[in-house]
């Protein structure tokens, strides 16, 4: 052993080690771990071992959950479901409220069983993952409290299904459980496969508080288990995990009608401005990527750094990793804990092996004995490098430089993930315009990972849809209660026309033409089908491509009109339909007509009022929740309604600020050809509304499966809407079928359409005095 003077020479740590005798104890008596069905743990049968990633340890067998477990776990869920959801709001704030006091009381028991089970340091576990937990249900007694003024017009959905990952595994838990119980759903939840034992305690605490049976059901397991939650018959399956199982969930719930939350992979940017506090940066990189073996989705693992100020900083960021501790996770000392299981240890060390295969140098990442590898950053890195590309999930960030602030923009937006990024920099101008043009779901100016139950949290492109915490995360555990499954008549079979586009008997071509960026055009190929008695164009995925593109080029000029400009346009555009009433009631309805001119006015009315949000959250942060638009919207209108159906799903789009490329009614398109018109001389700019006629599913998929649409909106069920929902599984691609029994009805209209056309950005900025001690992140 040292003595005092040595000590003080070397400034070393000693052993601090956290005692698990209790948790030890408690899996001891425990046994095996069987499934916590209807209020009950169940008898195991097959089982697995759980292990303690610092040393290999069997910690528990936990049972492995089959698709027989998984019918009982819903069946239970749906019995439950009818007195849960008609229970007062103040009753379940009692439950929810309960479950939070105890968890608050048991917090270092947790603490220490978390990271058993997880590998992750003691400190992380106790300090920020177990009060983030106790937070979230705390808040969401709250939201329970107050649901029935607060959302009039919403209902539960039922019973959900969640499926969550070994990185977080009890505030992931939270995340989810909470916001589903508040809402008045019940729960079918399914840990990780590594780390489930947290999961299980907390069902002994669900059972603790006497939380009705059948409310939280718990059933462990691979992704066997999952597999079969995600073909049960629940109401909503909330994921998060890799994007490849994303996809297949996507895939597998396309035509359901099942309501679906990602919360997938991410590759987020560190940007380093060359103004930025150098010393607070580097312990950004630290709290973001290192102290949590950067398990987690949204670490900023691709530092970009202004090239004037990068030699300082690559010198700071080697000093401070270099004084990192990687050791025992139940040592306060720690800094860096172990990797989750050899599995994943082997994948970080084989994309490791294959960027430097591709020619980046890696600086620091040892891999140690054990499931432990030492913090790194690859350096010289291109940016089509597997090291750059691929979520690496381990304590290993890349870093490379930029010269301006477009070239920063530009970098941190290249890759398929739109999860987080973290700005650096002392100029608040400089901050905030590189977070509104990031495209991140969450972005952090001068401070990295915050997270708390108020602000939303999710993200998009392939980092999936839907939103985790505060309002956004109640409503996606919501649905309109006056929902009605929509009656649209299902399209004729296309009347081929005439080879040479004539009318039998007048030698002419009557071909109306297609409306792309602003311009009348014939369809690709110059085919057309016979509607209405009229020669209407048969557009084609060419079509779309064309259509498109000319929505991209014009989304910059109309975001840029801002809610006013856009309003006037909307407010014009009812002004000029009114004019031509008598004439558009000859393709649709005068009813439709009139309605269509209300939405004009409806959205008009909303495009400069659809307001973010300043919550309140975290102290000494400003957190901003901020409605942005998808971008480039592709609608399949209803084959019914021809006017009214088009324009309730158009105006709302637009009024937020996107561009559309439309596929009208099959049937009836003279309606929608004939408004080509109309918003050419409305002063809509050209391509903010496109419009291609034709076969709906064709197009529909066409628009599904092209990387440039950023979401869909399909009327009517049945075949169309399950082959469009599976393209855009591959994609990625948010598709929303809105249940409108009647297009000229109230229904029609609403903040839900609004809320649908766009998605929040939370940005959390540094604001005021931080409280001593609290630092500049959560880590």
């Amino acid at each position: 052993m040292p003595s005092v003077g040595e000590i003080m020479e070397s400034m070393e740590y000693g052993p601090s080690t956290e005692d698990a005798t209790p948790v030890r104890r408690w899996l001891t008596d425990r046994g095996s771990f069987g499934h916590f069905i209807a209020g009950r743990f169940t008898r195991p049968e097959t089982s697995f071992a759980t292990r303690d990633p610092s040393t290999g340890d069997e910690l528990a067998q936990v049972s492995q959950g089959s698709a027989r477990d998984v019918a009982k776990a819903v069946r239970a869920a749906r019995r439950a479901a009818r007195g849960w959801g008609a229970m007062a709001g103040h009753d379940r704030a009692r439950f929810l409220y309960a479950i939070a006091r105890t968890i608050q009381k048991r917090e270092r028991f947790l603490a220490v069983l978390e990271t058993l089970d997880n590998g992750k340091p003691i400190r992380e576990s106790r300090d920020i993952d177990i009060p983030l937990v106790v937070r979230h249900f705390y808040h969401h007694a709250g939201w329970a409290e107050i649901a029935a003024t607060e959302f009039p017009d919403r209902a539960a959905l039922g019973v959900c299904g969640q499926i969550i990952p070994w990185n977080f595994p009890l505030l992931m838990l939270a995340w989810k459980v909470a916001p589903a119980l508040a809402a008045g759903n019940t729960v079918v939840l399914k840990p990780a496969e590594y780390t489930p034992l947290t999961a299980l305690a907390f069902a002994e605490i669900c059972s603790h508080v006497g939380l009705p049976a059948g409310v939280v059901n718990i059933v462990t397991g691979d992704g066997e288990t999952g597999a079969a939650l995600v073909k049960s018959p629940v109401d909503k399956i909330a994921f998060t995990g890799s994007t490849e199982v994303g996809r297949e969930i996507a895939r597998e719930l396309a035509g359901s009608r099942k309501k679906l939350t990602l919360e997938l992979g991410g590759k987020s940017p560190f940007v380093v401005m060359p103004d930025a506090d150098l010393d607070a940066a580097v312990e950004g990189v630290v709290d973001s990527i290192w102290f949590n073996q950067g398990q987690v989705c949204c670490a900023g693992s691709r530092i970009l750094v202004a090239e004037a100020v990068a030699e300082r900083f690559e010198t700071l960021l080697q000093r401070r990793m270099q004084k990192l501790r990687v050791g025992p996770p139940l040592d306060k000392s720690t800094d860096i804990g172990a990797i989750v299981d050899p599995i994943q240890k082997e994948r970080i060390l084989s994309i490791l092996d294959a960027a430097t295969g591709a020619g980046a140098e890696l600086v620091g990442g040892e891999a140690q004995q054990g499931c432990f590898i030492a913090p790194g950053y690859l350096k010289n890195i291109a940016p089509a490098n597997p090291g750059m590309r691929d979520e690496i999930f381990g304590p290993i960030a890349t870093l490379s430089t930029f010269r301006t602030p477009d070239e920063a923009a530009d970098l941190a937006n290249n890759t398929k993930y739109g999860l987080s990024a973290s700005i650096w920099s002392e100029s608040a101008t400089v901050a905030t315009d590189l977070a509104a043009r990031i495209k991140a779901g969450v972005v952090w100016v001068n401070c990295a990972n915050i997270f708390d139950a108020a602000a939303p949290f999710g993200g998009m492109r392939d980092s999936g849809y839907g939103r985790e915490g505060g309002r956004e995360g109640m409503l996606d555990y919501l649905t309109p209660d006056t929902a009605r499954a929509a009656r649209d008549p299902a399209p004729a079979v296309i009347s081929a026309a005439p080879a040479d586009n004539t009318m039998p008997g007048e030698g002419i071509d009557r071909t109306v033409k297609l409306y792309i960026g602003g311009a009348q055009k014939r369809p690709d190929g110059g085919a057309s089908y016979l509607a209405q008695e009229e020669l209407v164009p048969l557009g084609g995925r060419k079509d779309i491509r064309n259509a498109v593109e000319a929505a991209q080029a014009a989304l910059g000029k109309w975001q840029g009109l801002g809610g006013h400009g856009r309003a006037q346009v909307l407010y014009f555009l009812a002004e000029n339909l009114a004019l031509r009433r008598s004439e558009f009631a000859g393709f649709a309805s005068a009813e439709e007509v009139e309605t269509s001119i209300r939405r004009c006015f409806f959205y008009a009315g909303f495009a400069d009022k659809f307001d973010g949000a300043a919550i309140s959250a975290k102290n000494g942060y400003l957190t901003h929740v901020q409605p942005e638009p998808h971008g480039v919207m592709g609608i399949v209108a209803p084959n019914g309604s021809p006017l009214s159906g088009l324009m309730s799903l158009v105006l709302p789009a637009i009024a937020m600020g996107n561009a559309v490329v439309a596929v009208p009614s099959q049937d009836r398109p003279m309606a929608a050809l004939t408004l080509a018109q109309v918003l050419a001389c409305s002063d809509v700019p050209g391509g903010v509304v496109n419009i291609v006629t034709g076969p709906r599913e064709v197009l529909g998929n066409g628009l599904a499966e092209h990387d440039g649409v950023n979401a869909v909106w399909i009327s009517g069920q049945g075949e169309t809407l399950t082959a469009v929902e599976r393209a855009a599984a591959q994609t990625l691609t948010p598709v929303w079928s809105p249940e409108v029994g009647d297009w000229n009805g109230a229904e029609a209209q609403g903040r839900s359409f609004l809320r649908a056309a766009s998605r929040t950005k939370t940005v959390w900025l540094p604001y005021g005095a931080l409280p001593a001690g609290t630092g500049s992140s959560a880590y």
